[in-house]
C-alpha cells in the first residue's frame, strides 16, 4: 500500500503542474486584463502597476517567477483587493464552501445508500417506481432552478427558514446551512441512489449471495456482511471527484444564497481578471481532487480484496 500511494502522488506532481501551466497561459490569452477599468486610467500609472506585480514581464518569466513562489508555498498577493493575499482570501472562503460541501455529501452518501438498496430490495415495485422517479427528477431539476424554488418556497412564503447569507453577528449557524445543504445535495443524493440501486440489484444476484442464503443465513445478516460491501464500491468510486466539487464549492448555490464562499470567489475573480485567485483555486480544486481519489482508491482496495495495489 505505501508503494502504490507514493507511485500515486509521484504521478500526481506532473498533473498538477500540467493544470497549472494551462490555467496560467489560458488566463493571460483572454481579453482584458486585471487593470482595464471602466473608467481609464494613464498610462503612467497603469505600467507603475503592472511593474509591481510583475506583470511587465515575458509571459515565461511570469510563468517561471510563479512556479518559483509556489515553490516557497506563495500563492501570491490579489490583484484586486491590495492588501489581502491569495492565501488570505482562501483561507476566507475555503470553509464556509467546506461546511456546506462536507454537509451536503455526507447527506447524499446516507440517504442515497438506504433510497437505493430499498428500491434494489424492492425492485419493479411501488417502492422502487416511487424511488426512481423522484431520483430521476432530482436529476433533471438542476439546482440554480431548484435552490430559488426552495429559498422562495420555505424562505418567503412560509418563513420556516432565512432565504440566504451569513447571520451578521453568529455566521454560519444550522438554520442558514439547511436551505444550501439540502438543494446541493440533491442531484448528488439521485446520483448515488441509481448507483446504489443498479449496484445492490447486480450484487444480489450473484452467485456468493446465492450461496450465503443456502447456507441459512438470515436476510438481514446476508445482506449486512455481504451484498453491502460490495454493493458500495461504485459509490466509493465515485465519491472521490464528487467530494471535491462539492468541498470546493458550488458557485451557483453560492450565488443563489449569497455565502462568501470559495466559489463565489473563483467567479468574481475571474470576471475581474484577478489571475492570482484565480490561480490559487485552481491549484487548491486540483489537489483536492489528486488527494480525495488517492483516498477512494485505496477505500476501494480495502473493501475489494480482489484489487491489488499495482
Amino acid at each position: 500500500m505505501l508503494g502504490f500511494t507514493l507511485r500515486r502522488i509521484l504521478i500526481s506532481v506532473p498533473t498538477i503542474l500540467v493544470i497549472i501551466t494551462l490555467a496560467f497561459f489560458m488566463m493571460r490569452v483572454a481579453p482584458g486584463g486585471p487593470f482595464d477599468l471602466e473608467r481609464p486610467m494613464s498610462e503612467e500609472i497603469r505600467q507603475n502597476l503592472l511593474a509591481a506585480y510583475g506583470m511587465d514581464q515575458p509571459v515565461w518569466k511570469q510563468y517561471l517567477d510563479y512556479l518559483g513562489g509556489l515553490a516557497r508555498f506563495d500563492l501570491g498577493p490579489s490583484l484586486k483587493f491590495r492588501d489581502k493575499s491569495v492565501a488570505s482570501l482562501i483561507a476566507e472562503g475555503f470553509p464556509i464552501s467546506a461546511t456546506v460541501g462536507l454537509l451536503a455529501i455526507s447527506l447524499a452518501l446516507v440517504v442515497g445508500t438506504i433510497l437505493g438498496s430499498a428500491a434494489a430490495l424492492r425492485q419493479n415495485g411501488a417502492t422502487d417506481y416511487a424511488v426512481m422517479g423522484i431520483a430521476t427528477v432530482g436529476i433533471v431539476i438542476p439546482p440554480f432552478v431548484m435552490g430559488p424554488i426552495l429559498a422562495l418556497v420555505f424562505g418567503l412564503y412560509f418563513g420556516l427558514l432565512p432565504s440566504g447569507g451569513l447571520d451578521p453577528l453568529r455566521g454560519m449557524t444550522p438554520d442558514r446551512l439547511v436551505l444550501p445543504v439540502v438543494t446541493l445535495a440533491l442531484p448528488q443524493i439521485a446520483i448515488i441512489t441509481r448507483l446504489m440501486r443498479a449496484s445492490m440489484i447486480e450484487v444480489i444476484r450473484s452467485n456468493y449471495i446465492r450461496t450465503a442464503r443456502a447456507k441459512g443465513l438470515s436476510a438481514r445478516a446476508v445482506l449486512s456482511r455481504h451484498a453491502f460491501k460490495s454493493a458500495i464500491l461504485p459509490i466509493v468510486s465515485y465519491l472521490g471527484p464528487a467530494a471535491a466539487a462539492l468541498l470546493t464549492g458550488s458557485i451557483v448555490i453560492e450565488q443563489v444564497f449569497q455565502l462568501p464562499g470559495i466559489g463565489r470567489q473563483f467567479v468574481q475573480a475571474a470576471l475581474q481578471r484577478d489571475y492570482t485567485v484565480v490561480m490559487g483555486v485552481v491549484i487548491l480544486y486540483a489537489s483536492l481532487i489528486v488527494i480525495l481519489n488517492l483516498v477512494a482508491d485505496l477505500l476501494y482496495a480495502s473493501l475489494n480484496p480482489k484489487v491489488k495495489y499495482d
